[in-house]
């Protein structure tokens, strides 16, 4: 039998934002158009059944397999997470153990965060060739570089260039062998650990600090923020604000982009959300955080 080439693709959501991930797959097969299955791998951090079914009954199933993985059985026995004082779930560390529950048969992984919408072939980017590197990302388009603001601001301390570039982990293509093999995710957590009063983004700093010089720099135009004026990025990455809500404030033409593929997935007829459910879902994090604590 013919081995069929697959895409491995990693996201992590929560029930709020299953109508952002359904978005997201629809833009990676509407723009796919090589021979690949696009297989994924959904870690589930509480989505509902109804939500769920949404997304499967979104997609084009000859060629995409969604696995669906719940968020409890993707860490190892007796792990304990950072517990931080952002707004973020704690659901963002999830991706810092994907070589645990990804299987073994794969060694290379694209990582997405749902607030994205992919307008390239997303097998561009899966045949970036990485060298020697453990992951490839794109120069963070806000921080740009470690020793600026929400950086790594204890750079000198931890021996790295001021000028080193530093990367947005919301994309990471991930050789899993070579992960592996250097222990990222256990060095990763003990910086974040032993470094948590130099901290602006928890695990995107553990990463940058960690990996400075083992990764391979992307075309910026694979993860442009909201705000961004390009007229053909690769992908938009909804950073801050999200389309979803009445209140987002950046660029309109990446709105627009956002419900083309929107209306292709069973949230076709979905209407604008408010401020208040935007607050709500920040304060269910934070609670997230306080009983992670306590128990």
């Amino acid at each position: 039998m013919k081995e069929i080439n697959s895409i491995s693709i990693v996201c992590v959501c929560d029930n709020h934002y299953a109508i952002l991930l359904a978005t997201l797959i629809k833009s990676i097969e509407s723009n796919h158009h090589t021979g690949e299955i696009l297989e994924f791998f959904l870690v589930d951090d509480g989505i509902s059944v109804k939500n769920k079914q949404k997304i499967i009954d979104s997609i084009l199933p000859l060629n995409t397999i969604l696995n669906w993985l719940p968020i409890e059985e993707c860490l190892p026995n007796n792990t304990k997470l950072p517990i931080d004082k952002g707004s973020l779930p704690l659901s963002i560390y999830i991706r810092l153990f994907i070589p645990y529950f990804i299987p073994s048969r794969i060694s290379k992984i694209i990582f997405l965060d749902v607030d994205m919408v992919m307008l390239e072939d997303i097998s561009r980017l899966w045949n970036t060739d990485l060298g020697d590197n453990i992951v490839a990302a794109v120069q963070d388009q806000f921080i740009q570089i470690v020793s600026r603001w929400g950086g790594i601001n204890n750079y000198k301390q931890l021996g790295i260039p001021a000028e080193n570039k530093y990367f947005n982990a919301g994309l990471m293509i991930i050789d899993i062998p070579k992960w592996e093999a250097a222990g990222i995710t256990d060095k990763v957590l003990d910086c974040i650990k032993n470094h948590k009063n130099s901290i602006s983004f928890y695990d995107q700093y553990g990463l940058n600090a960690i990996l400075y010089n083992r990764w391979y720099s992307l075309d910026p135009l694979w993860n442009r923020f909201a705000y961004s004026k390009e007229k053909k990025p690769y992908l938009i990455h909804f950073t801050g604000r999200k389309p979803i809500y009445k209140t987002y404030p950046f660029n309109e033409n990446y709105r627009d982009i956002f419900y083309e593929y929107l209306k292709q997935t069973e949230w076709k007829n979905f209407k604008l959300i408010g401020e208040t459910s935007r607050y709500f879902k920040k304060a269910s994090n934070y609670l997230g955080k306080l009983k992670a604590f306590i128990y």
